[in-house]
């Protein structure tokens, strides 16, 4: 494990593994680096891969009050760590991450992202307020559990597991990353993909997504598909991929070859 320090004075750990053009990782919802560290040693082989903790999880520490720009920064900490300049890689709402880094300005050579959850649906924004007023107004009073299960709740989790869920020794867990839970929200906005700043993206950009005849949960091949196809029409330099047979818990063999494609095309 490595450490560096993010603008703010936040220690920000991550694994670096391999050998070739640096590539950052970033995570999703709830997870740490140890989400991707079977896709890091994947790619270990054609480059170097930095896989970190985001602020407030893992071996991160965080500095509040949180924005969005603060994970900008952590991202660009690495990236000056790594030399320079990086390719990037997020998954779920770290793609969201990604994309608004990208968009941001950072130097990212090239960009991809997998299975982003922006909704096109013209209530989105509403529904994405409230949730995120939600988060906090449980995070206020210190209801972690709260929080995760209305997270686990607004991705389509049904109450009974929900409840069975919380009997498990992994609640723990995600009582102990749901003080993140907003900012994975505020990563994707009002929840829609945002023309303008999509639009201000200039590196070559990638959205992947899983096979609509995967075993995913009903609906939501669709709805990833159209999520990319935005991110497509909305990034001038985008592209779309598909993976066949996989759903939004990519395998990293399935994954790796596609990335590295990309990457070194």
């Amino acid at each position: 494990m490595h450490t560096l320090t993010s603008k703010d004075g936040t220690r920000i750990a991550f694994d670096r593994v391999g050998n070739g053009h640096p590539v950052i990782l970033v995570s999703g919802a709830t997870a740490d680096r140890r989400s991707n560290a079977s896709l890091a040693d994947a790619l270990a082989a054609d480059f170097t891969v930095l896989n970190y903790d985001r602020r407030g999880r893992g071996e991160s520490g965080d500095t509040l009050p949180y924005a969005l720009e603060r994970e900008f920064e952590d991202i660009a900490a690495l990236i000056a760590d790594a030399g320079g300049s990086a390719h990037l890689y997020g998954i779920s709402s770290g793609g969201g991450l990604a994309l608004e880094a990208a968009a941001a300005g950072l130097p990212i050579d090239r960009l991809a992202v997998y299975e982003v959850p922006y909704n096109l649906s013209p209530d989105q924004p509403r529904i994405q307020r409230e949730y995120l007023d939600g988060l906090n107004a449980f995070l206020a009073q210190g209801r972690r559990g709260d929080m995760a299960a209305l997270f686990l709740r607004t991705v389509g989790m049904p109450e009974e597991a929900i409840e069975q869920f919380r009997n498990t020794p992994d609640w723990a867990g995600m009582e102990a990353v749901a003080p993140t839970l907003p900012y994975d929200a505020m990563s994707l906005g009002d929840g829609t993909p945002n023309a303008e700043r999509l639009g201000r993206i200039t590196a070559p950009t990638c959205a992947i997504t899983g096979d609509p005849e995967g075993e995913h949960e009903v609906g939501s091949a669709e709805f990833f598909e159209a999520a990319a196809m935005a991110i497509v029409e909305h990034v001038p330099t985008a592209e779309h991929r598909r993976l066949p047979g996989q759903t939004h818990m990519v395998d990293p063999a399935a994954l790796a070859p596609v990335l590295t494609g990309f990457y070194t095309g």
